[in-house]
């Protein structure tokens, strides 16, 4: 063989040699795993943030099956007490109040706190005429006679409060459970600060709103001489208590008289 011909044949060799050295490490690259620096994260688990949690309420005491002993449903005389729940009240106090000077009679308005702070020109009012004051509670809570002993008190000591610092010098004769929802425990407590635990024996149901001929009715049919006669001179539309008032307080002083309270 000639030697330009012999080389020409190695150096072919060399070449295919090597070329297929150079495939095997190709298919050796593609065919390795992928390392760990390649591999995803694993996606972090975020903790739900704690939800916050609204104070419980405090537990009612159980209701009482029957009203407690102590409580006062008569007048304590032959005449009829009149008593107003739930004021003072801009639109309709005043109106009974011209009413009871008219009749030249007295009664007992048994007022919210927060009434009596929101409007104490009419607490000094009700004084300057002459008529009696009752504690109602602070915003005509139902449910205070069940709560603790603790909360009945504040609620009672802040409405006089509001009551004197209307009429600093008024007597604050009794308490009034909105609702006549009594406790024993209530009374107990109002006892305790000075405060008589005041029913009533006549109630026309006036707080449904029903028209003043039904109103009539409902008082006439039911007062007797030292009846308690349960009205509302606030607490909601009140116009047909006012009508019904223009001719029950005339009627009512006719036949029994009217006194406060006792």
């Amino acid at each position: 063989m000639r030697p330009r011909a012999l080389s020409a044949l190695v150096l072919g060799l060399v070449l295919l040699i090597t070329g297929c050295g150079e495939a095997g490490k190709s298919l050796e690259k593609a065919a390795a795993p992928p390392s760990a620096s390649a591999s995803p994260s694993p996606t972090p688990v975020t903790k739900p943030s704690p939800t916050p949690t609204t104070p419980a309420k405090p537990k009612l005491r159980p209701a009482p099956k029957k009203l407690p002993e102590g409580l006062h449903r008569a007048s304590g005389s032959n005449g009829v007490a009149l008593t107003f729940d739930d004021g003072p009240d801009p639109r309709y106090t005043p109106q009974i109040l011209a009413q009871l000077r008219a009749a030249r009679v007295k009664a007992t308005f048994c007022v919210v706190g927060q009434q009596a702070k929101r409007y104490p020109e009419l607490i000094a009012r009700i004084v300057r005429e002459g008529h009696q004051l009752c504690n109602h509670s602070w915003h005509h809570d139902v449910n205070l006679g069940r709560r603790s002993a603790a909360e009945i008190r504040a609620d009672l000591e802040r409405t006089n409060e509001a009551i004197h610092a209307a009429a600093p010098k008024a007597p604050i004769t009794w308490f009034r459970q909105p609702g006549g929802r009594w406790t024993a425990e209530e009374v107990t407590i109002a006892k305790q600060m000075g405060l008589r635990p005041l029913h009533w024996s006549v109630d026309p149901q006036d707080w449904d709103h029903p028209p003043a001929k039904t109103i009539i009715k409902r008082v006439k049919g039911a007062t007797r001489h030292g009846s308690v006669v349960l009205m509302h001179d606030a607490g909601g539309d009140r116009a047909q208590t006012m009508a019904a008032c223009r001719h029950l307080i005339p009627d009512l002083k006719r036949r029994f008289g009217i006194a406060l309270p006792r």
